[in-house]
């Protein structure tokens, strides 16, 4: 089975491409440019699997060589990761999101379709979602982004949509939740030398990397984003899920797409959500350390709550979460940010 990874080398992608080459049989090929993506992921991958995986550096814009990488590999499928996705850059700079995430996919499915690949398993966002009428959402749920990102994923599931009534072509996308923690199966060795699998960051946006940089003491406080949100503390609910159980969703639902010949979306979470305030708490908690925190005016495009309703991927798939414990989530952040280095 081959299989082209595009953004393999990020904290998503990276964490998917072990769980194929550990509970499959694939050859992986990633395509990233690494401008978010990050060599040591590959690295960690290909002394793992020495044989089974490569990396091709380039853009999803470069189209004569990714044609050229199919018609070359003859790839089963395509796993597509590669893509812009912090909501307040998109809110600023909103054409690069159309152009890095609408028009790059839209590129990218006729590209498959050009060279008879089939299946497609998409990396979308509960962000299309936009602030739902009631939590947790399920995918039936009407679609109204509030930001860029949200709307340039959402764009990109209905070319999918209409690229799979067209042709023969089936996907499977799946709308994340809140990812966050650190590889499960990184060995005291692989920490020891910051070899293993984690969330590494050029500058960390995600709540749960933020607040474990400050407590190793890459930071000196952090902020809360606003906090009269209509919620218990005032501050916005979040259903986060670790970055293993996340992956081994993707394994399952592509085994999905194989057997059923049928395109679907589902979502990805844990139907359980944590407010900001609640997942600072667990991270001073886990780590013992009493970083600062200060308050700071909301933000453009976040909406107060978004909670998964995870009933359909439970049911129409295998995926059976493990790691399903914020102390968990947040302990494997920790962890994995020691082993980077503090200040």
């Amino acid at each position: 089975m081959k299989l082209l990874f595009t953004g393999g080398s990020g904290y998503i992608g990276s964490h998917t491409a072990y769980e194929f080459l550990s509970q499959t049989d694939a050859q992986i090929t990633i395509i990233d440019d690494l401008s978010t993506g990050f060599v040591q992921n590959f690295q960690y991958l290909k002394h793992k699997f020495p044989s089974r995986i490569e990396l091709i550096e380039a853009n999803l814009n470069q189209l004569q060589l990714i044609n050229q990488v199919m018609q070359e590999h003859h790839f089963d499928a395509v796993i597509h990761f590669a893509a812009s996705l912090i909501v307040s850059e998109s809110v600023k700079d909103p054409l690069k999101y159309y152009i890095n995430n609408t028009l790059n996919t839209t590129n990218l499915i006729y590209l498959c379709i050009q060279n008879h690949i089939q299946k497609f398993l998409f990396s979308s966002t509960a962000a299309v979602y936009g602030e739902p009428a009631s939590n947790p959402v399920n995918e039936n749920a009407q679609t109204h982004p509030i930001n860029p990102y949200g709307a340039s994923k959402l764009m990109s599931e209905q070319v999918l949509r209409d690229a799979s009534l067209a042709h023969d072509f089936t996907y499977v996308a799946l709308r994340y939740f809140n990812v966050a923690g650190a590889n499960a199966h990184n060995t005291p060795e692989e920490l020891a030398n910051s070899s293993g699998l984690g969330q590494r960051s050029l500058d960390a946006t995600h709540l749960i990397k933020v607040a474990s940089e400050c407590a190793v003491g890459k930071r000196p406080k952090m902020a809360i984003y606003g906090q009269d949100y209509p919620t218990p503390d005032g501050t916005c609910i979040r259903d986060y899920i670790h970055i293993n159980d996340l992956a081994n969703a993707h394994l399952s639902a592509f085994e999905y797409l194989c057997s059923s010949q049928d395109s679907q979306i589902f979502n990805v979470g844990y139907n359980q959500g944590y407010s900001v305030k609640e997942v600072i708490e667990t991270m001073k908690e886990v780590s013992g350390v009493d970083f600062e925190v200060e308050m700071g005016p909301a933000r453009e495009g976040d909406p107060a709550q978004l909670i998964s309703s995870n009933q359909k991927l439970l049911s129409y798939t295998n995926w059976k979460p493990k790691y399903n414990d914020l102390h968990l989530i947040c302990k494997s952040a920790y962890e994995w940010e020691k082993s980077l280095g503090g200040k």
